[in-house]
């Protein structure tokens, strides 16, 4: 008996440092990884509108907007570059434990990455999600068979960290992490102008097989769970090779009686200024944001008023009142961390 107590103790304390070094030693990352840590902490059945799609969705639709100005119970569950294939993945994901009246897909990545197989920030996509069939799925779909050794299991990527931990590291090792108030809005604050796009382009052009089979597959899981969807190009610096794709995405939502739109054909109406509005040629900054989170949240009510329900006041949102003041410090951060870079490159200006 003494032998047995002895190994089981051993195997407790074992999978207890386990644990606590993987809080400890896993990235935390504001390009998906938490995003996807942050979700399980929100209310059961709390999110009304889920937000899907790459950084487009957590860059740009600024959700303590949506909860400041208009009370929406919104979520940015994205990722960078995320394939349609890994939407549907955290589709599922979020339906574990969420019954969202509308879900909101951006399809920058279906437009600009056409490979089967997206690597730059698979990790951003598979790190935060907690182990799951869904989450074995998500990653045999995204990572070849001979590249598996790359990414899994997650432990492996991380676990030399050592060098480099920072605050929240510690904060997360102790549980002092508020994730329940980050709605997976990442504000940015460069202010870089842009030339103002100008396409005309009427014909289409098709999706990839592999991103068109897993549209359907959202179509299908969406129509399953009583979910109404509403398709998004969210605005930047376009071309006209993507905007065949953003064709093609009309006609299917077209075809399945799917609200769309492409926002890039609404500069004016959402009041971008483009010598402002932008962080980069992809991505809104805080202002940018801002101004197109009005617009959005004006074209939800519009869409689907009887489901866009205002949660203010609720005590069950209390998190969602936390996240204006969580995104407030972000976005104060965001400014300094730009102004020290200026300032930075401007001294190496004057140096050279």
């Amino acid at each position: 008996m003494k032998k047995i107590f002895t190994y089981l103790a051993f195997i407790l304390a074992f999978v207890i440092i386990i644990s606590c070094l993987d809080r400890l030693l896993s990235e935390k990352s504001i390009h998906g990884i938490n995003q996807a840590r942050s979700f399980y902490a929100q209310p059961k059945d709390s999110i009304d509108v889920l937000m899907l799609g790459s950084s487009h969705i957590h860059c740009d639709v600024n959700t303590a907007l949506l909860w400041e100005n208009y009370g929406i119970a919104a979520y940015d569950y994205s990722a960078a570059e995320q394939t349609l294939w890994q939407t549907y993945y955290y589709f599922k994901e979020a339906l574990k434990t969420q019954k969202p009246k509308v879900a909101v897909l951006d399809f920058y990545a279906a437009a600009c990455f056409k490979n089967d197989h997206q690597y730059d920030f698979l990790y951003e996509n598979l790190q935060g999600l907690r182990p799951s069939l869904n989450k074995l799925g998500l990653f045999v779909t995204s990572c070849e068979f001979t590249r598996w050794d790359d990414y899994f299991p997650d432990f492996f990527t991380y676990h030399n960290r050592y060098e480099s931990l920072t605050q929240e590291d510690y904060d997360a090792l102790w549980g002092k992490e508020d994730l329940a108030a980050f709605k997976g809005y990442t504000p940015y604050c460069a202010v870089k102008e842009q030339p103002r796009p100008v396409y005309d382009v009427t014909i289409s052009a098709d999706l990839t097989p592999k991103s068109e089979k897993y549209l359907n597959k959202i179509i299908d899981l969406a129509n399953e769970n009583n979910v109404k969807l509403f398709f998004i190009v969210a605005p930047y610096i376009v071309d006209d090779k993507e905007v065949l794709t953003y064709n093609k995405v009309g006609l299917i939502a077209r075809d399945n009686g799917i609200e769309y739109m492409n926002m890039n054909e609404a500069y004016d109406e959402i009041g971008l200024d483009f010598t402002k509005d932008f962080n980069d040629h992809s991505h809104l900054n805080y202002e940018g944001s801002c101004k197109f989170t009005e617009y959005l949240a004006d074209n939800l009510k519009e869409r689907f008023g009887e489901d866009i329900v205002d949660r203010r006041g609720d005590s069950r949102y209390k998190s969602w009142d936390d996240s204006i003041e969580v995104t407030r410090k972000m976005a104060e951060e965001a400014r300094e961390q730009e102004r020290l870079k200026q300032e930075a490159a401007a001294a190496e200006e004057d140096n050279n």
